[in-house]
């Protein structure tokens, strides 16, 4: 069954210190449109789902398996399942995470 979410009115999650998601399940799928506060970071850590991060706004200094690229909007980044990530924000980003499967941790 299809749904139209408006995002204004998903509860705000902090998922880490200076990131807040809201956050949309389908089953298959966890999407996580994601505000961080410039200066936070996301310590390094895995996980067994997927990942795709898709930066809409500011710049988003990211560490996946050992390489380290600024991310700027019209980027994404692919997470392999079990790789070692880590983030910076050099600024106020926002970001819309893809995991895959569905996050059960983030319900």
């Amino acid at each position: 069954m299809h749904k139209f979410i408006d995002l204004e009115k998903l509860p705000e999650r902090e998922l880490a210190a200076g990131f807040s998601a809201r956050l949309i399940h389908t089953g298959k799928v966890t999407i996580a449109h994601v505000k961080i506060r410039k200066g936070s970071q996301l310590p390094a850590h895995k996980h067994f789902h997927e990942q795709v991060t898709n930066i809409v706004s500011g710049e988003l200094e990211m560490t996946v398996g050992g390489e380290t690229v600024l991310c700027r909007p019209g980027m994404s980044v692919t997470i392999p399942s079990n790789v070692l990530h880590s983030a910076r924000a050099l600024s106020d980003c926002y970001a819309v995470d893809v995991f895959c499967p569905e996050r059960e941790d983030y319900k």
